[in-house]
């Protein structure tokens, strides 16, 4: 069967939903998402056609500023099916994630669908994750992965995924996160993440509510018996150059003596030098890393997310921030693996070229040179 593989335009939409509608009953992409994935997503459509009739489509997200592709749809015509066409079309989604600097492909899978897990574990995909009650009708999803890069990093450390519920709360949900991974008998909740925003925030930021400061989250996980490493490159109160108003600025500086002189008379490590990752988390620390969110959403705000896995090829986050206004789930924002260069970009904030870590250990673990 000869078959012609292209990105998909506009003019086969009405095609596209034609299949849609063949292929599922529930879970269906919309008029409206066929559109925006062609034309706004960060995204590739790739469509299968024979004689100039539509007979597959593989759509693939691309995680900004990391490199993860997710499959995030594939549909077979009923006449093409039994032919290697999902195959053929399962080999064209992989090289177009080559082709975008992708390391990593993921996918979700129906737990009810042997012929579709059957074929992407015959082409060397692992299953990582069962997620319950994914699907319109309840039904379980299997998640699976594939490096489609050579040389595979070691299985990540099994670190818990907290989604940030506010704007400004990502700093305490990363801490969360740690403090879960560290103390598996803490499991996170929403009434202690506003309590550790309560304690950490710097009061006021660009617009709205303040964000947490690296001293205040240092401070917060001080209180609550971690043993606490604070490296950051600047001395002074942070983010002022976003705040315009004088008050605000003033207060923000007042925060920030404040919580100065908590640290003095705690036993809070402060270090002015970038953490040495493979060793915090070969002692069991984990790194919360403060980065410009604009590498990852195109939004220049500052952003905190955490360290969970690291290799000679990538940094893998934990990224609090889901956005579904861009497909972007709980699930897709774990682990995320970016380049050390990439990394060493998007954690730099601002003119002033902020880098700050708060590294978090249990009161046991040894802290050595980092």
């Amino acid at each position: 069967m000869h078959i012609e593989f292209r990105l998909a335009t506009v003019d086969d939409l009405p095609a596209l939903l034609a299949l849609e509608n063949q292929c599922f009953a529930l879970d269906r992409l919309t008029p409206r998402s066929f559109r925006w994935m062609l034309s706004h997503a960060n995204a590739s459509l790739l469509v299968a056609q024979r004689d100039g009739q539509l007979m597959g489509y593989a759509l693939l997200l691309f995680h900004r500023g990391t490199s993860l592709a997710r499959l995030y749809s594939i549909a077979i015509a009923e006449q093409a099916r039994g032919h290697g066409l999902g195959a053929r079309l399962l080999e064209q989604a992989e090289r177009c994630a080559l082709e975008h600097e992708r390391a990593y492909l993921r996918l979700e899978v129906r737990t009810d669908n042997p012929k579709a897990i059957a074929l992407y574990e015959r082409h060397g995909y692992r299953r990582f994750a069962q997620v319950e009650d994914y699907y319109e009708d309840h039904t379980t999803a299997l998640r699976y992965e594939k490096r489609i890069l050579q040389h595979p990093t070691d299985e990540t450390r099994p670190v818990p995924y907290y989604a940030q519920t506010t704007d400004f709360t990502c700093g305490p949900a990363c801490l969360l996160m740690a403090m879960a991974a560290l103390q598996p008998q803490r499991p996170p909740s929403r009434r202690e993440e506003l309590r550790l925003w309560r304690e950490a925030t710097t009061v006021f930021m660009t617009s709205g509510h303040g964000g947490c400061s690296p001293h205040g989250l240092a401070l917060a996980a001080w209180r609550r018996g971690f043993r606490v490493r604070l490296l950051l490159n600047t001395e002074g109160p942070l983010f002022l150059d976003g705040v315009r108003q004088p008050g605000k600025k003033e207060v923000m500086r007042l925060v920030h003596e404040d919580f100065c002189a908590e640290l003095q008379d705690s036993d809070v490590i402060i270090a002015r030098q970038a953490p040495n990752l493979p060793r915090v988390l070969a002692e069991g620390g984990l790194a919360l890393v403060l980065i410009s969110n604009y590498r990852l959403t195109g939004s220049k705000a500052p952003h905190w997310v955490l360290v969970t896995a690291c290799d000679d090829e990538f940094v893998y986050l934990h990224d609090p921030d889901t956005d579904h206004a861009r497909h972007r789930q709980a699930l897709d924002c774990q682990h995320l693996p970016v380049s050390h260069q990439e990394f060493q970009r998007m954690s730099l904030f601002g003119g002033r070229k902020l880098r700050a870590a708060v590294v978090v250990y249990e009161r046991e673990s040894a802290l050595g040179q980092r």
